[in-house]
């Protein structure tokens, strides 16, 4: 078999072919002469890079020490006087005090705060009026511990502070409590004639007190709204039927969370029982000694406070009954109480901590319920925040009234103070024949709920916030209203998630002026703006509900971030943050360092969040920064991105708007040990000169809210 052969190549198409394949030729010759010219253009261009790296590296640790010393210079000089002025602020304000002479104690005087509290519990006093006015002094006198405590150093003045807390703690709800009961006394003298009931709302700064005593008994009776407090209840026809009253207590100040977070303490300590940590024995036993302590203390003055005023209402109705030539009906059991309060049998009415870590003021359900452990929902006071304070919701025994016989006045005293109604009883909760109890509040106009509030109810024998057991919840956003029910009447709050606000969106440091500067934070949930002015800040936001009573007032960094959180927009960090919220996760240290420069700055400098921070590493930082000199808004094309690291900084060669993030260096630029001597390569003299003059609490007050909200990681 022959094979086919293709048609002859004539002699012109044969030159074709050849010119062409040298054509090819001298093509890959100059491809491959162009690849050769770019690779040694590249390789002489690393090499050149590398040698200016290296000069650039080289000058930088020339230069380091001097940039190191500047920077702690201008550190110790702000630091030195900022003790200066704190040291000399304390002295005057122990001046001020020991010239006001006006019988308050000095919290930071033990001896003192233990006298006016032991002259307080002894006070005789029940009347609603004096009784608050006494409360409100002693919750000055907490609010100034609690910041004693903070600053407390030594472990031992610490626990002093703690448990003169409590004690002022224990003794406000005692007090609270004997008012309530001096009202429900003379209840039948204030009837209401259109109901037959009698209802009295109590007001002041720091409580509302709404009381409702059942003399009519209407098996119809559904419930009663308070209108001038905002607050209503719902009852069972078993309790409509009922002698009793009921109790609204709001207190704009929570004081349980305390005891849950000491009880919490104290279970953390108990439940490592081969120790690590030294001393971790000593902290568990400090905590129960000084509850112990608490417990003892109040319990010997409560029985002291209950046998004078039981002796003093004894007197009373005996020489009553003998001024009228009887005897009184309770006679006997008077002399029979008298002559118990001799021997020490009669028990002593509690204080309200007290009664409610007993569970003398709650529904019996608390002790006899079995609730599967599966079900129950303990609050964790780092992932909640309660706000608006402690709403607590009692009912009682109604106390018995004063009768007029002739011109004398007879009531029946009791030794034991007001009593709890069982509400329900063991034998209802075996049967379940006790429909639950209802309760609406309006949410306090000082808190800012950012999302839908959430209810918990004390939990008496854990000494927690529980969120099991509560039913039907609803919520009107429009009037700020929540209303729900429970198995018993229990103390409750409301909450919402702590980190609610975070991450942030973006956030800007930017000047006003000299130690002048507004600081703004673009949240989850709500947009904020903190102007800052020599050690004072002042708050803006465009939400007035919540936060009219302190936005748009000058108050130190510390009174503000405590302001914020108690309205619900809480914007700041601590040591459990990074549990709950997605951050950058940054280096400390690296990152503190990186505040301390910028508040040195900020008088002149703009600072602002980047995109890469959170693409460059946990051992880097990315910020945009710039000079500005003008109360303006920063131009866009006026930023530069800046990478931050432990050992050095630098000025990088992209923008927010670059496809990728690099760390190549911004070409003319250097090296620089710290931040602050990058940034004064792009400053003006005017500019350099302004930080020079800035005051060392503004760079304090800046660098506290940089710290306290952490930016860096946050966003």
């Amino acid at each position: 078999m022959s094979s086919k052969k293709g048609p002859k190549l004539s002699k012109a198409q044969k030159l074709k072919q050849l010119q062409e394949e040298e054509e090819r030729r001298l093509q890959e010759e100059e491809e491959a002469r162009l690849q050769a010219e770019k690779e040694e253009e590249e390789r002489q261009e690393r090499e050149r890079r590398e040698k200016e790296l290296e000069r650039l590296e080289l000058k930088d640790r020339e230069r380091r020490d001097d940039e190191l010393n500047e920077l702690c210079h201008l550190l110790e000089e702000n630091r030195v006087a900022l003790t200066k002025w704190k040291t000399d602020a304390l002295e005057k304000a122990k001046w001020e005090r020991y010239l006001l002479c006006d019988g308050t104690p000095d919290p930071s005087v033990h001896q003192e705060i233990n006298t006016y509290i032991s002259l307080w519990r002894d006070d005789p006093e029940v009347n609603i009026g004096p009784v608050l006015e006494q409360c409100n002094l002693a919750l000055k006198l907490f609010e100034e511990l609690e910041g004693l405590l903070r600053e407390a150093a030594d472990q031992q003045e610490a626990q002093k502070y703690q448990e003169a807390l409590i004690n002022l703690q224990e003794l406000i709800h005692f007090k609270h409590q004997l008012a309530t009961e001096e009202i429900l006394k003379t209840a039948s003298a204030n009837i209401d004639t259109e109901t037959g009931n009698m209802q009295t709302v109590v007001k002041d700064d720091n409580i509302t007190l709404c009381l409702w005593a059942n003399f009519k008994k209407n098996p119809r009776f559904k419930g009663l709204t308070f209108k001038e407090a905002s607050m209503s209840f719902m009852l069972p026809k078993q309790l409509a039927v009922s002698e009793i009253a009921v109790r609204i207590l709001h207190t704009r100040y929570d004081h349980l969370s305390l005891l849950a977070r000491i009880a919490h303490q104290r279970r953390q300590s108990s439940s490592h029982s081969a120790r690590s940590l030294a001393g971790g024995d000593e902290i568990a036993e400090d905590v129960d000694l000084l509850l112990e302590q608490v417990e003892t203390i109040s319990e010997e003055e409560v029985k002291k406070d209950s046998e004078t005023q039981d002796d003093r209402q004894y007197e009373e109705v005996q020489s009553i009954h003998e001024s009228d030539g009887r005897k009184s009906p309770d006679s006997e059991h008077s002399r029979g109480y008298s002559s118990k309060l001799a021997e020490g049998q009669v028990s002593q009415p509690k204080t309200q901590i007290e009664a409610l870590n007993e569970g003398d003021l709650t529904s019996p359900s608390a002790q006899v319920t079995n609730i599967d452990q599966d079900e129950i929902q303990v609050v964790d006071l780092m992932q909640y925040t309660p706000l608006g304070g402690v709403f607590y919701y009692d009912v009682f025994h109604l106390p018995p009234q004063a009768h007029q016989v002739n011109s004398w006045e007879i009531r029946q005293v009791f030794d034991n103070g007001l009593q709890v109604f069982p509400y329900p009883t063991e034998s209802n909760l075996e049967d379940n024949s006790c429909p639950p109890v209802g309760v609406s509040v309006k949410l306090p106009d000082s808190v800012l709920f950012l999302e839908t509030p959430q209810v918990a109810q004390w939990d008496v024998a854990g000494k927690q916030w529980r969120m099991d057991g509560i039913t039907d919840m609803s919520y009107d956003e429009k009037e700020a209203e929540i209303s729900f029910k429970m198995s018993s009447f229990q103390a409750f709050v409301v909450m919402q998630k702590t980190y609610a606000n975070f991450p942030f969106q973006s956030w800007e440091l930017r000047p006003l002026g000299q130690d002048y500067v507004v600081y703004n934070i673009n949240g989850a949930l709500i947009d904020l703006s903190i102007t800052i002015q020599g050690d004072q800040c002042m708050l803006h936001s465009k939400e007035e509900k919540g936060l009219s009573h302190f936005t748009g007032k000058w108050m130190s960094s510390l009174a503000l971030q405590q302001a914020m959180i108690n309205a619900g927009i809480n914007i700041f960090v601590n040591e459990y943050t990074e549990q709950y919220v997605d951050s950058c996760g940054k280096d400390p240290l690296t990152e503190h360092a990186a505040y301390e420069q910028m508040a040195l700055f900020a008088s002149a400098c703009a600072f602002s969040w980047s995109q890469w921070n959170a693409k460059c590493g946990a051992e880097y930082l990315v910020l945009q920064a710039c000079e500005h000199l003008s109360p303006d808004a920063v131009p866009e094309d006026s930023w530069i991105l800046y990478l931050l690291g432990a050992q050095r900084s630098q000025k990088l060669d992209i923008t927010e708007k670059s496809e990728e993030f690099s760390t190549d260096l911004y070409p003319g630029s250097e090296f620089h040990a710290t931040f602050i001597h990058m940034l004064q390569d792009i400053m003006s003299p005017d500019g350099t000169a302004m930080t020079r003059k800035s005051n060392y609490l503004f760079v304090d007050t800046v660098q506290y809210l940089l710290c306290a909200t952490r930016p860096l990681m946050c966003s």
